[in-house]
Order: C-alpha cells, then sequence, then structure tokens
C-alpha cells in the first residue's frame, strides 16, 4: 500500500504545483488530473461542467480549490466503488 499512497501524494503535487499554490489544487489542476489519471474512474471526466460539479462537491470550505484532505475524498469514493463497497 505504501507505494499507492506515495503515487498519490505525487500526484497531487505535480498537479497542485502548475499555477498557484502547491498544497491545493485549482479547478483548472483539478480538471486536467481528472481528465488525465482519471477519465475511467470518474464519469463524465471530459466534460468541464460535471467536474465543476464534483470539484464544488468535494469543496468544503467553498474556497474555489481543494486540499489535498478534500481530494482525499474523491479517491476514497472511487477505490469504495472499485471494490464493490459503496452502498
Amino acid at each position: 500500500m505504501e507505494p499507492a499512497i506515495s503515487t498519490l501524494v505525487e500526484q497531487f503535487k505535480m498537479y497542485a504545483g502548475r499555477d498557484g499554490s502547491s498544497s491545493t489544487l485549482s479547478k483548472d489542476e483539478f480538471h486536467k488530473l481528472v481528465e488525465c489519471e482519471l477519465p475511467n474512474h470518474v464519469k463524465n471526466a471530459s466534460d468541464s461542467m460535471a467536474i465543476d460539479q464534483l470539484m464544488g462537491s468535494l469543496d468544503e470550505n467553498n474556497d474555489g480549490e481543494l486540499t489535498f484532505s478534500e481530494f482525499w475524498q474523491l479517491i476514497g469514493k472511487l477505490a469504495s466503488k472499485q471494490g464493490g463497497f459503496s452502498q
């Protein structure tokens, strides 16, 4: 599991550092990450409106950016669904 965690952290940092703060994902960074890294796990990954809605549902403090903790919610949901743990 350790390599998987390292990969998730590295990918987050790689996308977060593209325009501004390296500790948060902007809207554009999140779009690019989902489109490039999660196209088969996120429904409508190429649909900007759907990704905006997804980001809004994850952005707990409504600041227009995702922290790693906020992003981690998505990873947890996708992993649960992949593993058949979703309700």
